[in-house]
C-alpha cells in the first residue's frame, strides 16, 4: 500500500464490488418494475424516460437526454424519433439556439404519460415493498443523500439541478386523488 494514500487497494476493491453488486441488484429490481408498468401503453424504458424528461423539462435538447437520461447521445436520437413516429413527439429549434434540436411533447405525448402516471402502483414494485420497512422505521423513505453526493462528483451540478428541478416540478405538478396520481388540472399555467 501506498503510505501517501488515503485508501487502501484492498477498501477501494470492497467498496466497488458493493456498489456494483448494490446498483445492479437494485437496477434489476427497478427495470422489471418498470417494464411492468409501461407495457400496456406500448413503451420501452427508453421512451418513456424520454417523455418523462421531456415533460419535466418542459422540451429539452437531444443532448440533455442523453445526459440526464444516462444514456447516448445516439440512442436519446433514435428513441426520440420513434416517439415522433408514432405522434407523441415534436423536433424544433429554439429562436435562440439554432444549434440543438429539442424535443417537446405534443398533446397526445403528453395524455400518454400522464396516463401511464396515473395508473402506477407503488404495491406491484419491488422497490416499494422493499423499502417498506425503513419507512415504517423512520417515517420516510430513505434520502440517498450519499449517493447523490457521489452521483453529483461524477455526472456533476447540472445533473443534480435537473434531478432537483424534475422532482419539484413533479411535486408542483401532481396531486393525489383516490390513491392514483392525477395532474393537477392548472399544472400547465403553473409552469408556463
Amino acid at each position: 500500500m501506498d503510505k501517501n494514500a488515503p485508501y487502501s487497494i484492498k477498501q477501494s476493491i470492497i467498496f466497488a464490488h458493493k456498489v456494483a453488486q448494490l446498483s445492479k441488484a437494485l437496477w434489476k429490481s427497478t427495470e422489471k418494475d418498470w417494464q411492468n408498468w409501461i407495457k400496456p401503453f406500448d413503451l420501452n424504458i427508453n421512451e418513456h424516460h424520454i417523455l418523462l424528461i421531456a415533460y419535466q423539462l418542459e422540451g429539452a435538447s437531444i443532448s440533455d437526454i442523453a445526459k440526464f437520461g444516462v444514456m447516448h447521445v445516439s440512442t436519446a436520437f433514435n428513441f426520440s424519433k420513434k416517439l415522433e413516429e408514432r405522434g407523441l413527439l415534436t423536433f424544433s429549434k429554439k429562436q435562440n439556439d439554432k444549434r440543438n434540436t429539442y424535443v417537446y411533447l405534443t398533446a397526445e405525448g403528453e395524455r400518454l404519460l400522464l396516463d401511464t402516471l396515473e395508473v402506477y402502483d407503488p404495491k406491484s414494485t419491488g422497490i416499494y415493498e422493499g423499502s417498506l420497512p425503513i419507512k415504517e422505521l423512520y417515517g420516510k423513505f430513505p434520502e440517498f443523500s450519499e449517493v447523490m453526493t457521489i452521483i453529483r462528483h461524477i455526472y456533476g451540478p447540472d445533473f443534480m439541478l435537473i434531478f432537483e428541478k424534475t422532482l419539484e416540478k413533479m411535486e408542483q405538478d401532481f396531486t393525489e386523488e383516490d390513491g392514483r396520481l392525477v395532474a393537477k388540472p392548472n399544472a400547465k399555467a403553473e409552469t408556463s
